[in-house]
């Protein structure tokens, strides 16, 4: 790995990759200095035109947050988080309790319910603290992946994470950014119960694996307007 890519890897403030021979600041010379102390450019606004379009493709838009939604096949849009079959209805996975922020839309994977769930989740939040702990990862984050995501052209903190309790289990792929000085949070999740515990047993609507990737090809349906 080049000098100048340990650089950019090591201080990018959504990057979690670690290289192997970390730059030493103090007798870099001045141009690995430069870049490895110079944040990258942020990417270009969008032009009124591209967001004209984008929402009138969208099924759901809130201009003054910069989000859409564009409709994706095999998903319902919903305006809240409140699901019996969910342990939390928090505007972000895994939130602490003093986080404030809004929970703004999910998609829910066509044939969730009590046994296996799925949905992918948008929230935001402007509150100070909450945008200063934006980009921290989860106390239950599982040690890999921890990378660099990019959505709609915007880069993300991803991380994965996991919670189970008696029966009950939850898997997430959070992806987190700091935009217009707000949080971004978006969670890919999959929640259930171990059909066994039914009596009868119940099957599920969809094994786990397939509903996550499912989830991860519906990022594709978010969209930044501002």
């Amino acid at each position: 790995m080049n000098q100048r890519l340990s650089a950019v890897c090591l201080l990018s403030l959504l990057s979690a990759c670690q290289p192997e021979h970390p730059v030493d600041i103090a007798n870099a010379t001045p141009a690995t200095r430069a870049a490895a102390t110079t944040p990258p450019p942020p990417p270009p606004p969008v032009s009124d035109a591209q967001a004209s379009r984008i929402a009138l493709q969208a099924q759901f838009v809130d201009e003054a947050l910069g989000v859409a939604i564009l409709p994706w096949p095999g998903f319902t849009l919903r305006r809240d988080f409140r699901r019996s079959y969910l342990a939390t209805g928090d505007w972000k996975a895994f939130a602490q309790a003093d986080s404030r922020g809004k929970a703004v839309a999910a998609l829910v994977l066509d044939g969730s319910n009590e046994v296996t769930a799925a949905e992918l989740r948008v929230g935001v939040s402007d509150d100070a603290d909450s945008v200063a702990r934006c980009l921290e990862v989860s106390d239950s984050a599982l040690p890999t992946p921890r990378d660099e995501v990019r959505i709609d052209g915007q880069p993300f903190r991803h991380f994965r994470a996991s919670d189970a309790a008696m029966s009950h289990y939850l898997t997430v792929d959070a992806y987190r950014a700091v935009r217009q000085q707000r949080c971004y949070a978006i969670d890919l999740l999959v929640v259930g119960t171990r059909p066994e515990v039914y009596d009868p047993p119940r099957t599920p609507p969809f094994e786990g694996a397939v509903a996550q990737a499912r989830l991860r090809e519906a990022l594709a349906a978010i969209r930044f307007v501002k």
